[in-house]
């Protein structure tokens, strides 16, 4: 009897412990999925293309890089209930909180541009125009904010997040081509990597880009937001930080299969197609898979690549309203019907509506643009970082939830990486010729 009253105790502990885990389910998954917006799959595409399986062991990297960062921002959030905004505001005074909130603001409209090129050019393969795209996104885009409720743009959000997975079946189809070497190649992609050229500019360009687009200043501003707007306290930290792992392995495991299916198709089986984004990717894919899948990976990268610039655009003209809420003192949250907020929502708006338009610019360079924002990205990021981890070790904002040395010794390696990595590119920026 005791064994089975104590087996009976571990399951209603276990099913309670799940049910606490699946309310608080949501900001990490989202932002880290919409992580892959459509900058990042052209991003993984050209790395493929480009350089083979050479550059899987990033990922590798990457993994930990984006949950060390992004689970601070559950615990900030949780113990602050402040955004980080009002929190960088607060701690470091209005002159750094005017420099991180327009490095945000320019960041995240640099962005919400790729996000737009993402759609339109995804919906073009099913022969749609880029007008009539821009004006039914930008309307659904502004429609699934006025709700009222957090907790409808979050299962909505989440639904649209399933929509990651199809590239995975592309990667499969691509590794059965004449050409492709095979899963023991994919698998030396992370341990045993061969990189033909050396350190070059083209590979630092592409590591800086990867690096940009799978950890972003939006990402920090919107997870710390999403997780005071949906109410967790610091009861739900060890839940936030495990769908936040979740969510970071979810990101890096569609990021490989993109990559897996671009080296399969061009890098190895026909080198001589250079890709330079994700629609072309689509239909480059038409001719050199058997027939039939051809047609289907194409629609796969398509719906794929729409829904990536979907979820980014959402969750960027998010992070950017609640940032300039928060520093305003305006009515900032999803649970606020719109004539209670009208700032709140107007920036949501005005983010959407002007960005989209740069799109429609006749003969604009787009595919220039989608690789700049991700370098840019990454080369701001630093600032964000350490704002973040100063305000982590601060006890009188974190109490007892303040960095531990293991988390301090990731997060500072993490700022070291970075840096370096933004100063490589700007010698080579500066010096073209230096790296060969």
């Amino acid at each position: 009897m005791y064994v089975i009253s104590k087996s009976f105790h571990r399951t209603t502990r276990f099913w309670k412990q799940f049910v606490i885990f699946l309310s608080v389910l949501g900001p990490g998954i989202i932002v880290m999925v919409a992580d892959n917006d459509a900058g990042g799959i052209s991003t993984y595409a050209v790395t493929g293309s480009k350089f083979g399986f050479s550059l899987l062991w990033l990922f590798l990297i990457l993994l930990p890089m984006a949950y060390y960062v992004q689970e601070m921002t559950v615990r900030l959030g949780a113990v602050t209930k402040r955004g980080h905004a009002e929190a960088i505001f607060e701690g470091f005074g209005p002159f750094w909180g005017w420099f991180s909130l327009g490095d945000l603001a320019l960041v995240n409209w640099l962005t919400l541009i790729t996000e737009y090129i993402g759609m339109i050019e995804a919906m073009k393969l099913f022969g749609i125009p880029g007008w009539l795209t821009y004006l039914v996104v930008t309307i659904i885009l502004c429609t699934v904010i006025l709700s009222g409720s957090y907790w409808n743009f979050e299962k909505l959000t989440l639904f649209f997040c399933l929509f990651n997975l199809v590239y995975i079946p592309a990667a499969f189809w691509g590794m059965k081509l004449p050409y492709a070497p095979g899963w023991g190649a994919v698998l030396k992609g992370f341990y045993d990597p061969r990189i033909h050229g050396g350190l070059s500019g083209d590979l630092i360009f592409i590591l800086m880009a990867n690096i940009g687009t799978t950890i972003a200043p939006w990402m920090i501003f919107f997870q710390q937001s999403a997780v005071v707007d949906k109410g967790l306290d610091i009861h739900d930290i060890k839940f936030g930080q495990t769908e936040t792992l979740i969510g970071s392995t979810a990101t890096c495991i569609v990021a490989v299969f993109i990559i897996i299916t671009t080296a399969a198709v061009f890098y190895y089986h026909n080198p001589r197609v250079i890709i330079e984004d994700a629609k072309q990717t689509a239909e480059a894919l038409v001719p050199l898979l058997p027939a039939g899948q051809g047609e289907i990976a194409k629609k796969l990268f398509a719906i794929g690549l729409f829904d990536a610039g979907f979820l980014g655009a959402l969750c960027i003209s998010l992070s950017s309203s609640w940032a300039v809420g928060e520093v305003f003192g305006w009515a900032h949250s999803l649970n606020v019907k719109v004539k209670d907020a009208k700032w709140f929502h107007a920036v949501y708006f005005l983010m959407l509506l002007t960005a989209g338009a740069v799109v429609l610019i006749p003969n604009a360079p787009l595919v220039t643009i989608t690789m700049f924002v991700q370098v840019v990205a990454v080369t701001l990021l630093p600032a964000a970082l350490v704002f973040l981890l100063l305000i982590l070790n601060d006890p009188n904002f974190m109490g007892e939830h303040v960095n531990t040395r293991t988390q301090n010794i990731m997060n500072w390696s993490i700022v070291g990486v970075v840096s370096v990595m933004s100063t490589l590119l700007g010698v080579q920026t500066l010096f073209p010729g230096l790296f060969k």
